[in-house]
C-alpha cells in the first residue's frame, strides 16, 4: 500500500497509535496543550530532507524516526532543559510505502522511550521526497538556560560523548561497507541511531556549566560557535588522552589512517554529544571529560594551540559537506 492510496486521516489513524503521547490535550484537535510548569518553554526545531540528511537505501524508516527525535531532544538538553513534547511533521511522496511511515513512527517511539520524550502532535503533507520537521519543547525546571555565550578565559572545555563515530559510520556506508566483514556495526548504528547523553544537559546546568551546546555539525564548527558567541578562544587538545583516544579507537576499528580518524573526531557531525565550558575548579558531572581550555584572544578555535590545518571544519548545510 502506498501513501497516496490513503487520505490524511486514514494515514494518521495508522501512525498515531504507534507514538507515545502525553499531554493535557494530545493529537486530534487543531493544536495540542502541554503543561509549562516553569512558565518558560524551551523550543527548537530541525528538518531532515531525504537525499540531504538521510538516504532510504542506507537508513530504514525506523532509523530516520529515531534520529529525528534524538537530534531534537539533544538540542533541548543543550539548554539545560528536559524535553516535554515533540511535534512531528512529515512531507511524503504519494508513492511511498505506508509501511515506511509506520516504521518511521515505530523508530520515533523507540527513541522517545529511550530518551524520555513524547509526541504531542504534528502534520502531514505531500512532497517530492521525504521531509521530516520536528519541533521540540522543553522545561527548565527553574534553571537559567545555559547559553553559548558564557565561556570565559580559564574555563575548562568538556565533552560528553565520543566524537567521530557517526562520521566514521557514514564513510563506511559511502565505501559500501554496510554489512559483512569490515562493516563495524556499532559505527553504522552510531550514524543511523545516535544516542545523545540528554540527562547530562540538565546535570551540566546544575553543576555550573557556563556554556553548552549539542555537537551536531562537528566538534570544530560547534566549538567555533561557542567561541564566537563568547568572544573567546577554545583550544581543543587533540593530543590529549580523550580526543586522541577517540581517534585511535576509530582508526583501529576501521583501518583508517590517523589523519582520517582525527578528521572524523574534529569535523564529523551527528554524534549529538554535549560540549560544555565549566569554570576552573568546578566539578563536571560524570560523563563529561576535559578536552580543552578557554583562552583570551580573537574568537576562534585552536587545536593543540594552533589553527586547524586539516580539511574542512564540519558540516555545512548549504554546501552539503
Amino acid at each position: 500500500m502506498r501513501v497516496g492510496d490513503l487520505d490524511e486521516s486514514e494515514l494518521l489513524a495508522r501512525v498515531l497509535p504507534l507514538l507515545p503521547s502525553e499531554a493535557l490535550l494530545g493529537p486530534g484537535d487543531d493544536a495540542a496543550v502541554v503543561a509549562a510548569p516553569d512558565a518558560r518553554v524551551v523550543a527548537t526545531t530541525d528538518v531532515l530532507v531525504e537525499g540531504r540528511d538521510f538516504r532510504r537505501d542506507w537508513s530504514t524508516g525506523a532509523d530516520v524516526g529515531w534520529k529525528a527525535v534524538a537530534q531534537n531532544v539533544a538540542d533541548v538538553a543543550a539548554m539545560g532543559a528536559t524535553c516535554t513534547g515533540l511535534l512531528v511533521a512529515l512531507g511524503l511522496p504519494g508513492d511511498l510505502d505506508v509501511a515506511w511511515v509506520e516504521d518511521f513512527a515505530a523508530g520515533a517511539a523507540q527513541a522517545c522511550r529511550a530518551l524520555g520524550a513524547v509526541v504531542v502532535g504534528g502534520d502531514l503533507s505531500g512532497a517530492s521526497e521525504v521531509v521530516v520537521a520536528v519541533t521540540a519543547l522543553g522545561d527548565l525546571a527553574g534553571r537559567a538556560p545555559v547559553l553559548r555565550s558564557g565561556a570565559r578565559p580559564g574555563d575548562v572545555v568538556a565533552l560528553a560523548g565520543s566524537p567521530g563515530r557517526s562520521a566514521a559510520g557514514l564513510d563506511l556506508l559511502r565505501a559500501g561497507r554496510s554489512r559483512g566483514p569490515g562493516s563495524v556495526p556499532d559505527l553504522l548504528a552510531a550514524h543511523r541511531r545516535p544516542v545523545p547523553p540528554v540527562a547530562l544537559g540538565p546535570a551540566a546546568a546544575d553543576a555550573g556549566a557556563v556554556a553548552l551546546m549539542d555537537v551536531s555539525d562537528g566538534l570544530l564548527r560547534d566549538a567555533g560557535r561557542i567561541a564566537a558567541a563568547s568572544g573567546a578562544v577554545l583550544d581543543l587538545h587533540l593530543a590529549g588522552a580523550v580526543l586522541a583516544g577517540c581517534a585511535g579507537a576509530l582508526a583501529a576499528a576501521t583501518g583508517a589512517d590517523a589523519a582520517t580518524a582525527r578528521s572524523w573526531v574534529l569535523t564529523g557531525g551527528e554524534d549529538h554529544g554535549l560540549l560544555a565550558c565549566f569554570p576552573a575548579g568546578a566539578r563536571a558531572p560524570e560523563g563529561f571529560r576535559a578536552v580543552g581550555r578557554v583562552l583570551a584572544g580573537a574568537p576562534g578555535v585552536l587545536v593543540d594551540g594552533e589553527p586547524w590545518s586539516g580539511a574542512g571544519v564540519g558540516w555545512d548545510h548549504f554546501r552539503g559537506r
